[in-house]
């Protein structure tokens, strides 16, 4: 299967969750890349695919869960640092400027940390998803400070426009003990 599309819903209901991740897997010839209950009692589900065939899959259950969705997205030719980043595989080598993403829901900081990577010459450090973080998420990238301010802008724009931005953050000089907090 070419995987050139990621999609995720995110739901406020594990149960309706559950029967997302059914459908989405019968509805389109999608596969299954995170299905997990998450803080807050949420459930999200990310498939990967195809692009058409992720938003149908997403289609069909915002249309059929509407009453549990919280957010959605589908993005087209995902960039390739987004999957290290969720899975904690990801390496910063050495932290230069360190921009901050941070969002009330998944979905959208996932988005955000996709243009942010799009839009300059950064390196995502980790995206954190919801665990023993409230429901919220946020995301980590270094790189010099003028690509790293074009980059949490770009990234804040797209959460924004949804109204779930919480912060952004960019620190031109960032002690070296604050990558250990990271990953």
């Amino acid at each position: 299967m070419k995987m050139n599309s990621i999609g995720l819903v995110e739901l406020s209901s594990i149960a309706a969750g559950m029967e997302a991740a059914d459908k989405m897997l019968k509805t389109s010839e999608v596969e299954l890349l995170l299905s997990r209950s998450i803080c807050s009692g949420k459930y999200m589900v990310m498939v990967g695919g195809n692009v058409a065939e992720v938003q149908t899959s997403v289609d069909a259950v915002a249309d059929s869960l509407d009453y549990a969705i919280i957010d959605t997205f589908v993005i087209p030719n995902v960039h390739q640092d987004i999957f290290p980043a969720i899975s904690g595989h990801s390496s910063a080598g050495k932290l230069e400027a360190l921009g901050i993403l941070e969002a009330f829901s998944v979905a959208s900081l996932i988005e955000g940390a996709d243009a942010a990577v799009k839009a300059a010459n950064v390196k995502l450090i980790e995206i954190r998803l919801a665990m023993a973080l409230g429901g919220k998420a946020f995301c980590t990238l270094t790189g010099e400070v003028a690509a790293v301010t074009s980059a949490v802008e770009s990234g804040a724009q797209i959460i924004g426009s949804k109204g779930l931005l919480v912060n952004k953050v960019v620190i031109a000089q960032p002690r070296k003990e604050l990558l250990s907090e990271m990953i």
